[in-house]
């Protein structure tokens, strides 16, 4: 076990305040039970002397001391590893996060995850809003999912990003391969979506209970090739960002994204398949997913924010083959 003690002064605004909401509102990261947990460990002194009370009043110039206890695997160890940043400021930080690497440290994943390598590059200058385990870490993509997240250096962007998302005004689109043609070629998806009773690792789409969960798409071309079956490139919008949002609603859709082996259809559709593709997809390690567009308002100026990140290789070779298989 390892300790990290903080010390905070209480101003006239907070004079008066019980001891917990004082800490709650002082240590963001920290739950109103976490904060009776700690005090009744003997963790917490005011003016040198310990505190058993999450309702002892505070006064002003009182200096209120907390020791945090975190197991020491809660520890985030730095990695050198490097990552594509597309823009930076004191604020907010754009990144472009490659196949096949996760977004923060849980079950399985400790090292080399974004989170280890943005410890590693910026310290302590990130919000701790998320909790130790996903400092500056406002939304997430999957493992396997490409592309651009925005990651938050303060507690006031990270609450401002916070509530752009949950207002919905974040514009974030996606490009994807899938199999098959989508009818309409265009159109708006609307389910709820929940954990499957069947797979707890999966979501699945669902007409009556759930989060509600909105996605649009265009189709932008339908491949057609030999001894492949048919593909659509097509671009969705997510308005809401449940987890496995799109991978879900293309199950529901009755199909699923190239490369995606945990909801691909159990039926063979594609016993033959030209040998050259059959070699793209062995190599996508996979879906064929990426968050391409990023948009929202700076969370200080209110200036309107657009980023935009390049089709992975394997990604945009694919493309490629099959434009020029449909020549």
């Amino acid at each position: 076990m390892l300790k990290n003690t903080q010390k905070l002064i209480c101003d006239k605004f907070s004079s008066g305040e019980r001891l917990d909401i004082f800490l709650s509102k002082k240590i963001n990261s920290l739950t109103r039970s976490n904060i009776k947990n700690i005090i009744k460990s003997n963790n917490v002194t005011i003016n040198g002397d310990k505190i058993f009370s999450q309702s002892k009043k505070i006064k002003e110039n009182d200096i209120v001391e907390i020791n945090l206890i975190r197991k020491t695997s809660e520890f985030i160890q730095p990695s050198k590893r490097k990552i594509n940043i597309i823009f930076e400021d004191k604020d907010i930080v754009i990144v472009d996060k490659p196949q096949g690497m996760v977004v923060h440290p849980g079950a399985g994943n400790k090292l080399d995850t974004l989170v280890n390598i943005l410890v590693n590059k910026f310290k302590k200058e990130l919000s701790n809003i998320s909790g130790d385990l996903r400092p500056g870490i406002v939304h997430r993509i999957d493992k396997e999912t490409s592309g651009i997240l925005v990651v938050a250096k303060n507690n006031f962007t990270h609450s401002n990003l916070g509530e752009q998302f949950s207002n919905h005004t974040i514009k974030r689109k996606y490009l994807a391969l899938v199999w098959g043609v989508l009818r309409p070629l265009s159109g708006k998806i609307k389910t709820f979506i929940i954990r499957s009773r069947k797979n707890r690792q999966l979501m699945e789409a669902n007409d009556k209970k759930g989060k509600i969960a909105i996605t649009k798409y265009k189709t932008l071309k339908v491949f057609g090739c030999k001894d492949i079956p048919k593909i659509s490139f097509i671009e969705f919008e997510l308005e809401t960002g449940r987890t496995h949002q799109i991978r879900a609603h293309m199950n529901y859709k009755e199909t699923s994204l190239i490369g995606d082996n945990k909801y691909k259809k159990k039926k063979k559709k594609y016993k033959k398949i030209n040998k050259s593709f059959k070699e793209f997809l062995d190599n996508l390690k996979g879906q064929a997913l990426h968050a391409y567009y990023l948009e929202f308002n700076h969370p200080r100026s209110n200036k309107k924010m657009e980023f935009n990140s390049k089709l992975p290789k394997k990604f945009d070779k694919m493309i490629r083959f099959l434009e020029k298989q449909s020549d």
